[in-house]
């Protein structure tokens, strides 16, 4: 099934938090300083509604999506008051694939763990957390994977400040 196919699929059976989808296009010459978009198509989702958008994605039998291939989540910029959360997802039976975004504020980055509907998202959850500062509801297991319990701030957040020290060890 192509995007287009899968994005009918999703409105025909009412995916909840679904809200649309953005797709590659070209540089817009009647605005100025449009770069366009590159990439790959994806679906928006509401994201205080992803685990039940996922469970549809895995279980619809037209979309099958079996596997959680990555979940992670990007700062667009230090002055950027939203951070996007990022789901790929793969259907081996049906051979397509799914890319999906939410966008949440950095003032509250919290939403609904997956890890119910996909045990992989376990550590992708985990990672997020710590570098980004993202929350998940019901999070089996939200401890630290990468950084020291005592560790301060979201190292890949783009207004993270690095420390000169950390225990008296360089970090320069």
């Amino acid at each position: 099934m192509d995007f287009q196919g899968i994005t009918d699929r999703l409105t025909a059976v009412g995916a909840p938090g679904f809200l649309g989808v953005d797709e590659p296009r070209g540089k817009d010459p009647e605005v100025k300083g449009d770069k366009g978009r590159a990439g790959d198509p994806f679906v928006l989702v509401d994201p205080q509604s992803i685990d039940r958008f996922l469970v549809v994605c895995r279980d619809d039998p037209k979309l099958r999506f079996e596997i959680l291939a990555d979940l992670t989540a990007t700062d667009p910029a230090a002055d950027d008051e939203n951070l996007w959360v990022n789901y790929n997802l793969l259907s081996v039976s049906h051979r397509h694939r799914l890319a999906i975004k939410g966008i949440l504020p950095k003032s509250e980055p919290t939403l609904p763990s997956a890890v119910a509907v996909y045990r992989a998202a376990q550590w992708h959850e985990r990672e997020a957390a710590e570098m980004f500062g993202v929350t998940y509801r019901g999070h089996p297991d939200p401890r630290n994977i990468l950084l020291p319990d005592d560790w301060v701030g979201h190292p890949l957040r783009k207004d993270y400040e690095f420390p000169k020290e950390y225990h008296g060890i360089s970090c320069e």
